[in-house]
């Protein structure tokens, strides 16, 4: 039987590095920072470059974040998510219909650059989601 997790998911438009330094110190844990690489898998950020997904770890807390997408400016309101993955598919592909009825996809279900199936929507509550797959370990 597979896990499912959820957790929330932060657009912080250029300050992801900054702010999860930031809550990294105040928490502990393990802090994962990731660019773009080649064809937009995932490599580790350097420097300054903008973060495509940073993902902060302590003690049962999950915290992930992003500086959000270019041309997609985010508010305050619109700017969390929930994120829900694991690795049953079909189970996965069930929530992400039944939860996306009445909303707005904005990225179908598919295969990503990283290898999962992903995919976004917001709700019909203006709830925004993100789905992950992960093969199975």
């Amino acid at each position: 039987m597979s896990q499912l997790f959820l957790n929330p998911y932060v657009n912080f438009e250029g300050k992801c590095r900054e702010a999860m330094e930031f809550y990294h110190a105040a928490v502990g844990g393990k802090l994962e920072l990731s660019a773009f690489g080649d064809n937009g898998a995932p490599r580790p950020a350097e420097g300054d470059e903008p973060i495509m997904h940073a993902r902060l770890e302590s003690d049962g807390l999950l915290l992930m974040a992003s500086d959000g997408m270019q041309g997609h400016q985010a508010k305050v309101g619109d700017n969390v998510g929930l994120a829900v993955g694991g690795t049953d598919s079909e189970r996965l592909h069930k929530i992400f219909d039944a939860l996306s009825e009445g909303g707005n996809v904005t990225m179908k279900l598919e295969k990503a650059p990283w290898g999962d199936e992903y995919g976004q929507f917001s709700d019909k509550f203006g709830i925004n989601w993100m789905v992950n797959i992960s093969k199975e370990a």
